[in-house]
């Protein structure tokens, strides 16, 4: 498997870009239980995120050649936990983001086994400085983003 396979793949259809990420769970990834510690899921949703943001181009030493120095943050995350992942299942990470505006990405996304949704979570990220003030995205970068945005596709909202 080469380095751009081991960050997963770009889905499209009628809705926009998703990506999808298969991440193995691990003895390391559980608790006692055997389940998948909760924690674990936010860094399965990272690297999400971080293979997306990647594979449309856009990278770490991309932002800090900027002047100023720049950084995606999470500033916001509302998570569900549906169902226990468990040691030896794969997992699915979907990501999708849905806008890019100002300083803003917003993103949504979904952790699955077989189908069965286990986590989602709707998150706000920002570009920011390194002294951690919003700036707006510069403009080749939301150009790198933009074609991949594509629609909501959380099934229920977690029922909100």
């Amino acid at each position: 498997m080469d380095i751009k396979q081991s960050r997963g793949a770009f889905e499209k259809d009628t809705k926009g870009t998703r990506h999808v990420l298969h991440v193995p769970v691990h003895y390391e990834d559980t608790d006692f239980s055997g389940f998948v510690y909760h924690a674990n899921y936010l860094k399965f949703a990272e690297r999400g995120r971080s293979n997306f943001i990647n594979l449309v181009g856009v990278t770490h030493q991309q932002l800090l050649a900027f002047e100023p120095q720049l950084a995606f943050v999470v500033g916001h995350m509302e998570m569900d936990f549906l169902s226990p992942g468990r040691v030896e299942d794969m997992l699915l990470v979907e990501t999708v983001f849905t806008e890019c505006r100002g300083a803003r990405l917003t993103a949504e996304q979904r952790i699955s086994r077989n189908g069965e949704t286990l986590w989602q979570a709707h998150v706000l990220a920002a570009v920011v400085d390194l002294q951690g003030r919003p700036r707006r995205m510069p403009k080749d970068i939301a150009a790198q983003i933009t074609p991949y945005l594509g629609a909501s596709f959380l099934a229920d909202k977690a029922g909100k």
